[in-house]
C-alpha cells in the first residue's frame, strides 16, 4: 500500500494553466487571421455539401457536411467558418498536453508538447481552414490517449471509447481507417494483444462498425463512389508521387526541422520507456508511415499522428533536462528550449499562415530559400495552393453575374450556370445570390449527384469549357467574358462562354459530364 501511495504522491500534476494557455494562444492566433484572405476552394465545396446533407459524398466522409450545415446556420462568414477549425486546433493542443501528462511528463513536458503542436507549420496551415483535416487529430490523439489509459489501468472498457473515436474519425475522413489498421497491428505486435482475450476490444470494433455503417450503406447504394474516385486519382496521376528521400524531407518541413529531434526522441521513447510499455503506439506510427508511403499519400496525411510523438518526445526531453539539472544545477536549458521553439516557429509561420500580403509572402519565401512542396500535379499558382485558392472567387461570381445580366430577358429566364469544378460552383452558390444568379450545376465530384436542377440546356453559361468542345455539343458558342485574378490559381483564369441550344436535352446529356478525380 505504501508503494502505491508513494507512486501517487510522486506523479506530476496536470499543468492546466500552462496547457490551456498554449491552446488559447493558438485559438487567438487563428481567430485574428480568419478574415485575412478569402474563402478556400474546399471550404466553398463543403458549404455546398452542408446544403445537401447526406451519409456520404464522392470524395470525402459525411461529418464535414454536418459541421458545414451548422456554420451555414450561423451565417457562414469567414470568421464564423474558421472559428470551427481554430477551436479544433486548440483542442488538439490541449489533448497533446494532456497525453504528455498521462505519459508521466511534468509541467515543462506538458507545456513543450503543447507548444510543439502550436508551432508545427502543417498544423498552423490546416487549422486556418475549414476542412476535415483540422478535426482528424482530435480522433487520433483521443484514441491514443485512451490506449495509454488501457495500458496503465488494464481497464478494457476503454476499448469502447477507442472504437467510438476511430469510427467517428472514419466518418470525418476515410484515411482514419489506415490509422486504425496500423493501431490494430501495433497492438498485435506487443503484449497488449492479451487484451484480445477479453470481449472489450471486439466490442470496441463493433462500436466503430456501427458508427461507420451509415456511410458504408451510402457507398453500397452509390456503387462505391469513393473507391471509383480514388481509382481515377491513381489512374490520372493527379497527385505528386514522392520518392522516399523527398517524402521524408517533406515530413521534416511540415513538422518543422527543429521539432524533428523531439518527435524522433518520442518514437524511441515509446519503444523503450518503462520496458516498452507503450510500444504499441510506436509501432502504430511506424506502420502508418509505411502505409502512407506505399499508397503514395500526400505529405500532410501523416500530420494527425505527430502530436502523439511530440507528447512522448516532450516527456523524454523533460527527463533528460531533469538529469542535467540534477548533475549541474542549471535551469536555463528549459527556458532556452522554449525560446528556441517559439523563435523557430515564428520564422516558418508565414509560410502557412496568412500573415503577409501576397507580394511580401513571395519575398519572404525567396529569402528563406525553401522549395515549395506541391501535392497535386495540375494545380499551379503564384502562391502555394492553400493561399492562391483563397483568391478570385468573389470576382469570378461578379463576372458571371455581368454575363448573366447581359443576356436577353428570355434567355436569362432559362439560363443555367455550368462550372468545371466544385470551387467555381461553390463560389457561384456563395456569392451569386446577391446578384440573383441561379444555383450552379456541375459534374464535378458530388455535384454530379445533385443533377441539372431542372435546367434544359437551352442557354448555359459555361466555366472551364473550351470553344471546340462546346461547339461539338451546342448549336452556338459565344465567348462572353473572361476571369482573371493575379493571385488566384492559373486554371481559373480562363474565358467564360455562353452556349445556346444543347444538341441533346441536358437530363439525357448529364451522365457525360461526370467528373470524379
Amino acid at each position: 500500500m505504501s508503494a502505491i501511495h508513494a507512486q501517487a504522491v510522486e506523479r506530476p500534476r496536470f499543468a492546466l494553466a500552462v496547457v490551456l494557455g498554449v491552446a488559447a494562444a493558438k485559438l487567438a492566433l487563428h481567430l485574428a487571421l480568419s478574415n485575412r484572405y478569402g474563402y478556400f476552394r474546399d471550404e466553398l465545396y463543403f458549404l455546398d455539401c452542408g446544403r445537401h446533407l447526406a451519409w456520404g459524398y464522392v470524395d470525402h466522409a459525411p461529418l464535414v457536411g454536418l459541421v458545414a450545415r451548422i456554420a451555414l446556420a450561423l451565417g457562414a462568414s469567414l470568421p464564423v467558418l474558421r472559428a470551427i477549425p481554430a477551436l479544433a486546433g486548440a483542442g488538439i493542443v490541449f489533448l497533446t498536453g494532456l497525453l504528455a501528462w498521462r505519459l508521466g511528463g511534468g509541467r515543462f513536458a506538458q507545456g513543450l508538447a503543447a507548444l510543439g503542436v502550436l508551432v508545427m507549420p502543417i498544423r498552423l496551415g490546416i487549422d486556418s481552414l475549414f476542412t476535415m483535416n483540422s478535426f482528424e487529430p482530435l480522433f487520433w490523439v483521443g484514441a491514443a490517449y485512451a490506449l495509454v489509459r488501457i495500458v496503465q489501468t488494464g481497464d478494457g472498457r476503454r476499448w469502447l471509447l477507442v472504437g467510438l473515436l476511430l469510427g467517428a474519425g472514419v466518418m470525418n475522413k476515410h484515411s482514419t481507417a489506415f490509422f486504425a489498421v496500423a493501431l490494430a497491428a501495433g497492438v498485435l505486435l506487443t503484449p497488449l494483444r492479451r487484451q484480445l482475450r477479453t470481449p472489450w476490444p471486439w466490442l470496441g470494433a463493433l462500436v466503430a462498425l456501427i458508427v461507420v455503417a451509415p456511410n458504408l450503406l451510402w457507398q453500397v447504394r452509390h456503387d462505391f463512389a469513393t473507391l471509383e474516385d480514388l481509382r481515377n486519382v491513381s489512374r490520372t496521376g493527379k497527385n505528386v508521387v514522392l520518392g522516399p528521400v523527398v517524402f521524408v524531407g517533406q515530413q521534416v518541413l511540415v513538422t518543422h526541422p527543429l521539432l524533428v529531434p523531439l518527435w524522433l526522441a518520442g518514437l524511441v521513447w515509446l519503444f523503450r520507456a518503462e520496458h516498452g510499455r507503450y510500444r504499441a503506439q510506436g509501432w502504430t506510427f511506424v506502420l502508418f508511415f509505411v502505409l502512407m508511403f506505399v499508397f503514395k499519400a500526400k505529405h500532410y496525411y501523416l500530420a494527425p499522428i505527430y502530436p502523439v510523438l511530440l507528447a512522448a518526445g516532450a516527456v523524454a526531453c523533460d527527463s533528460a533536462l531533469e538529469r542535467w539539472r540534477a548533475t549541474r544545477g542549471r535551469r536555463w536549458p528549459r527556458r532556452a528550449m522554449v525560446a528556441l521553439v517559439l523563435v523557430a516557429g515564428a520564422v516558418l509561420a508565414p509560410l502557412t499562415l496568412p500573415l503577409f500580403s501576397p507580394e511580401r509572402y513571395l519575398s519572404y519565401e525567396k529569402a528563406l530559400g525553401l522549395t515549395r512542396p506541391q501535392t497535386e500535379v495540375s494545380h499551379e499558382g503564384p502562391l502555394p495552393q492553400m493561399f492562391s485558392d483563397q483568391f478570385g472567387w468573389p470576382e469570378l461570381a461578379a463576372e458571371v453575374a455581368r454575363i448573366y445580366q447581359a443576356l436577353p430577358p428570355e434567355d436569362r429566364a432559362r439560363a443555367a450556370i455550368f462550372t468545371g469544378n466544385y470551387g467555381e460552383a461553390g463560389a457561384i452558390n456563395m456569392f451569386g445570390p446577391r446578384y440573383g444568379l441561379p444555383t450552379a450545376i456541375s459534374g464535378h465530384q458530388t455535384h454530379f449527384f445533385w443533377g441539372p436542377r431542372g435546367a434544359t440546356g437551352e442557354v448555359v453559361i459555361v466555366l472551364q469549357g473550351t470553344r471546340k468542345g462546346l461547339e461539338d455539343v451546342c448549336l452556338s458558342v459565344e465567348e462572353a467574358g473572361r476571369h482573371f485574378h493575379p493571385w488566384g490559381m492559373a486554371e481559373e483564369n480562363r474565358p467564360i462562354y455562353v452556349c445556346r441550344g444543347l444538341k441533346v436535352p441536358l437530363d439525357q446529356f448529364w451522365p457525360r459530364v461526370k467528373h470524379w478525380d
